[in-house]
């Protein structure tokens, strides 16, 4: 196949198609875009963190290791067709998630992707993860749960990478995830280059079984906190100072805020009060039990009257020189440890009360 491409729809030119000439090419790549896997296709708005390249087995080292918003985990193979073991290439990840499942401690798991995202990001895994799904410590630390159940369980999803496709590979893949409770998908990753720039075109396979076994893992990896276990979990983490300022600042959020939401995470129990004169379905800041406090600035960007509040938000808790807050706080969640807030929480309170008595 080749593709036709033009510039304003004059000197057009024909580009055939390219080789990759060595699998480490094609890992390297999906590694640094991840995006080029087409899981979109699965779930419209599902994409592919890739945690490590190489990660150790005792089975060998998997190509490429990555996992979900939804906490899934996922083993991807890369094969070029030329190579003479393409046709072993799902049995090989099949024993990779074998491995995986049986002889991997969930810490130890953790820590080595938590080595590789430190090594090339020079920050932390929760970070990164969050920083990734454009989501908050709440939701990274429900995807951990889902993780550590998913590896226990040994529910691991796979992608086979290849340059080309053969038909008997995609009627193996369709009907092992028609008979079993696999789920392999085939990504056939087409390969052009036009003078500095490369063409990728990626075609999936195997998401035409739709099945419907067992439950999400993630409903499985929640807890419902209220006032007194909130409370009780603060005084297992904190000292009394720090308890004392939590307790001022719900205190204020309860009597103020026109609903305080629970969080859901298994570790760490967290409220957020809602503001209806800001927003009534998003909450302008997350208190954590083990003392961090989230501004939720990301979510507050549904319409212009949570857009200003938000910004005014911003702007008054810099003018109080309670916060440092970053230049690209429109889309974030910026946390602060207790003890850059703890000695300041009746400015805090004072600057949302202000904001939210106008």
């Amino acid at each position: 196949m080749a593709i036709i491409i033009s510039q304003d729809g004059k000197n057009a030119q024909k580009i055939d198609k390219s080789d990759f000439e060595k699998e480490g090419y094609l890992q390297n790549y999906i590694h640094e875009n991840p995006e080029s896997i087409p899981v979109y296709e699965i779930e419209e708005d599902k994409k592919l963190f890739v945690v490590a390249r190489e990660f150790s087995t005792e089975s060998g080292p998997i190509d490429a290791l990555a996992i979900d918003k939804d906490g899934d985990i996922y083993v991807v193979e890369t094969k070029l067709y030329k190579n003479p073991d393409k046709r072993t290439v799902v049995a090989q990840a099949l024993d990779y998630g074998a491995s995986l499942w049986r002889h991997s401690d969930y810490n130890e798991f953790i820590n080595k992707i938590n080595d590789e995202i430190n090594n090339k990001f020079k920050i932390s895994f929760e970070e990164k993860t969050k920083d990734f799904f454009n989501i908050n410590e709440e939701q990274v630390d429900v995807i951990l749960e889902a993780i550590k159940r998913n590896l226990q369980q040994g529910n691991i999803k796979f992608v086979i990478l290849m340059d080309a496709i053969e038909d008997r590979l995609k009627d193996l893949i369709v009907y092992i995830n028609q008979n079993s409770q696999f789920d392999i998908y085939a990504v056939q990753m087409e390969y052009y280059k036009f003078e500095k720039y490369e063409i990728m075109i990626p075609k999936l396979f195997g998401v035409e079984v739709k099945k419907d076994i067992g439950v999400s893992s993630l409903s499985s990896a929640r807890r419902k906190w209220e006032e007194k276990s909130f409370l009780e979990d603060v005084a297992t983490k904190l000292n009394e100072q720090e308890l004392n300022a939590i307790k001022k600042l719900y205190e204020f959020s309860k009597n103020h805020a026109d609903n305080i939401s629970w969080g859901t995470g298994v570790t760490r129990a967290s409220f957020s009060p809602k503001f209806s004169k800001i927003s009534s379905t998003k909450s302008l800041y997350t208190v954590r039990s083990n003392g961090k406090l989230s501004l939720n600035f990301g979510w507050l960007n549904d319409d212009e009257t949570a857009v200003k509040c938000r910004d005014k938000f911003k702007k008054n808790l810099e003018e109080k020189k309670i916060f440092s807050i970053p230049d690209n706080y429109q889309t974030h969640y910026p946390e602060y440890q207790i003890s850059l807030w703890r000695d300041k929480v009746d400015d805090f309170i004072k600057v949302v009360e202000n904001l939210t008595s106008e």
